[in-house]
C-alpha cells in the first residue's frame, strides 16, 4: 500500500457533543430520545456539518429495547442511514466508536456518527434476567475459586478483590485508593457536565461508608443518565467536505498497524484462562495490558508521549491497576505513581481531569464517548479550567465485564505553534492587565539572580490570570526549575503547580497587600498540583519585594 493511500485512511474526530451526566430521574423531560437530540446536535455543531452529512450511525445503550437507537435518532433527522445498535456493557459508547472508526477505515463511509446514551435505574447493577446463563458467570466462579461471596454489590467484589490482590503482592494501602478518588473528586469541580462536583477531604473519603473493603462509597461510580456523541470522518471528508475552522480543530485518532487492518482503535475480547486464580484479570487487566501494547507499536508511541488520560474509574481499585495495564508506570508501582501526584495536575500524566466515572458519572452507553469529548477538548486546549497544560496526546480507556476492552490515542491533526516568550508582556494576551508589569519584573530578576531563585523555589509554577471585562486572559509559566529558568507565556512547559486568581487580587497578592494563605483562605486563588510547592510562593512574593525594593 502507497503512502498515500495510507494517508486517505486516516480518521478523525470532526466534532463531539455530550449532556451532563446526572442522577437517574432528577432531571424532568430527559428520556434517551431528548439525551440523544442534545448530544447529536452539540456534535454536530461542533463539526460544522449537517446530520444529512452522517452516513452510518454506531448506537450504544446497555438498557433497553433492541432499536433504541432508531427511535433516539428520529428527532434528530430521518434521513434512511444505516443505524446499528450496539451493546458491550461499561464499553458500549467506545464500542460504537470502536465501529464507526472501522466503517472509515476500511472505507465503507467518510462520516459516521457514534453516539451512547443511557437511562438507568437507581441503585447498584443487577442482573435483567433470571432465566438464562449470566454472561458473567465464569468471572464469579473464578473470583470465588480465590476468595468468599461477600454481602454487596458483585461488581464492587470484583473490583475491590482486584485491590486487595494488589494490596497484599505490593503494599498498597487503602490511602492509595482513597487517594484516587480525592483527585477525582477534585478534578470534576471544574466539570460542568459532571454528575457531582463536589470536593472532598482524604479523611472523608476514608470515612465513607465501606461497600467492600477497600472501597467506600465515595470511591464507587454512581449509576447516571446521560449521552454523548461524536463525528467522525476521513482524510478526504476532512479535506472537501469540513470548513476551515473544524479542519484547524480536527483531532486524529493515531495508530498504525503494518498489517493495515483497523487498529487505531484496538477492541480485545477474551477471558483469562491460562490456569491462574488470580482476581486481577477478571475485571480486565490482561485485556488493558495486550490491547495498549498494540496500539502503542501500532501508533509508534510510548506511555511517555501521552499528557493527558481518561481511563474506566468505575472504582477506584481499578483506576489504580490500569495506571500498570496501560503502561503508565511499572508493575507494582501505582502506589509510588500516587504518592509522587504522577496522576493530578503538575505530574507526569493528569489522569481523569474530566473527574472520571466516579464524580463525573457513568451512563453506560455514554461513557466511552465521554471520554472521547474530553480527550478532543483537552487536546484541542479547549478543557477551560481543566485544562492540561501541553496537552498533545490523550489516551483513553474503557473497558466492559464480560469483557471488552477498548483504548485509543488523540491528537491535533494541526499542529499549534508553542506560543512562549522570555518577555512576556511582548505578549498580547497580557496587555492592560495590571499584574503583567510584575512579570516583566520577575523576569529580569530570575535574569540577575537566576541560580539563587531556582534554588529557593525548585519548581515550576503557572499563573493563570482571569481578566476584567473587554481584556484577554492570561497565562504565565514561571519556570524556577530547569536549566533555561524564565517566564513564559502559554509555555508547553509542566507545571508542578498551577494557580489560578484575578488580575486584581494577583496584583495585589505581587504588591504585598494580599497573602498567599490570605488568598486560599478567601477563595481568591485556587491551586491543583505540588502542596509543597504551593508553600513555597510566599518565598516567591517576598524574593520579588526584596527586588523591587533595590530598583
Amino acid at each position: 500500500m502507497s503512502d498515500k493511500t495510507k494517508a486517505s485512511n486516516d480518521v478523525f474526530v470532526l466534532g463531539v457533543g455530550m449532556t451532563k451526566f446526572e442522577k437517574p430521574g432528577r432531571r424532568a423531560d430527559f428520556d434517551y430520545p431528548e439525551m440523544a437530540a442534545e448530544a447529536v446536535t452539540k456534535a454536530l455543531t461542533d463539526a460544522g456539518v449537517e446530520y444529512t452529512a452522517v452516513e452510518q450511525a454506531y448506537v450504544g445503550y446497555v438498557y433497553g429495547d433492541s432499536t433504541c437507537g432508531q427511535r433516539a435518532l428520529y428527532p434528530v433527522g430521518m434521513t434512511g442511514i444505516p443505524i446499528i445498535n450496539v451493546n458491550n456493557n461499561c464499553a458500549t459508547g467506545s464500542s460504537a466508536l470502536y465501529l464507526a472508526f472501522q466503517a472509515i477505515r476500511g472505507g465503507q463511509t467518510h462520516c459516521a456518527l457514534a453516539l451512547g446514551f443511557e437511562k438507568m435505574q437507581r441503585g447498584s447493577l443487577s442482573s435483567q434476567f433470571s432465566d438464562r446463563t449470566n454472561p458473567m458467570d465464569r468471572h464469579v466462579e473464578m473470583m470465588c475459586e480465590v476468595t468468599d461471596m461477600e454481602a454487596g454489590p458483585i461488581t464492587a467484589q470484583m473490583f475491590g478483590n482486584a485491590g486487595r490482590e494488589h494490596m497484599a503482592k505490593y503494599g498498597t494501602t487503602e490511602q492509595h485508593f482513597a487517594k484516587i478518588a480525592w483527585k477525582n473528586h477534585k478534578h470534576s469541580v471544574d466539570n460542568p457536565y459532571s454528575q457531582f462536583r463536589d470536593e472532598y477531604s482524604l479523611e472523608q473519603i476514608l470515612a465513607a461508608p465501606t461497600v467492600h473493603a477497600p472501597l467506600t462509597k465515595l470511591q464507587c461510580c454512581p449509576t447516571s443518565d446521560g449521552g454523548a456523541a461524536a463525528i467522525l470522518v476521513s482524510r478526504h471528508f476532512l479535506e472537501r467536505c469540513a470548513g476551515a475552522v473544524a479542519r484547524a480543530r480536527a483531532v486524529r485518532v493515531l495508530g498504525r498497524a503494518d498489517d493495515h487492518r483497523p487498529a487505531k482503535l484496538t477492541l480485545r475480547e477474551e477471558l483469562h484462562e491460562d490456569g491462574e486464580n488470580r482476581c486481577t484479570p477478571i475485571v480486565g487487566y490482561d485485556m488493558t495490558r495486550l490491547a495498549a501494547q498494540r496500539l502503542f507499536d501500532q501508533a509508534g508511541l510510548t506511555p511517555a508521549d501521552v499528557q493527558v488520560v481518561e481511563l474506566h474509574d468505575c472504582f477506584s481499585a481499578n483506576e489504580l491497576i490500569t495506571y500498570e495495564a496501560l503502561g503508565l508506570c511499572p508493575e507494582g508501582h501505582a502506589g509510588r505513581m500516587i504518592d509522587d501526584g504522577d496522576n493530578t495536575y503538575g505530574g507526569k500524566y493528569v489522569v481523569n481531569p474530566s473527574g472520571g466515572l466516579i464524580s463525573k458519572g457513568h451512563p453506560l452507553g455514554a461513557t466511552g464517548l465521554a471520554q472521547c469529548a474530553e480527550l478532543c477538548w483537552q487536546v484541542r486546549g479547549e478543557a477551560e479550567r481543566r485544562q492540561v497544560a501541553g496537552a498533545r496526546v490523550g489516551l483513553q480507556h474503557n473497558i466492559g465485564l464480560g469483557g471488552a476492552a477498548v483504548v485509543a490515542l488523540y491528537k491535533m491533526e494541526t499542529e499549534q505553534p508553542v506560543k512562549s516568550s522570555g518577555v512576556v508582556t511582548a505578549h498580547k494576551d497580557g496587555a492592560g492587565l495590571k499584574s503583567t508589569p510584575y512579570f516583566e519584573k520577575l523576569q529580569k530578576l530570575i535574569e540577575q539572580e537566576g541560580k539563587a531563585i531556582v534554588d529557593k523555589i525548585g519548581g515550576i509554577i503557572e499563573f493563570r490570570v482571569s481578566p476584567p471585562p473587554g481584556r484577554n486572559a492570561a497565562r504565565w509559566t514561571v519556570d524556577l526549575k530547569s536549566d533555561e529558568p524564565g517566564v513564559y507565556a502559554n509555555s508547553q512547559r509542566r507545571a508542578g503547580l498551577t494557580l489560578e486568581l484575578s488580575d486584581a487580587d494577583l496584583t495585589r497578592l505581587f504588591a504585598g497587600e494580599l497573602s498567599p494563605e490570605q488568598a486560599y483562605r478567601q477563595q481568591k486563588m485556587r491551586y491543583m498540583g505540588d502542596t509543597g510547592l504551593a508553600f513555597k510562593l510566599r518565598n516567591l512574593v517576598e524574593t520579588l519585594h526584596g527586588y523591587r525594593a533595590k530598583l
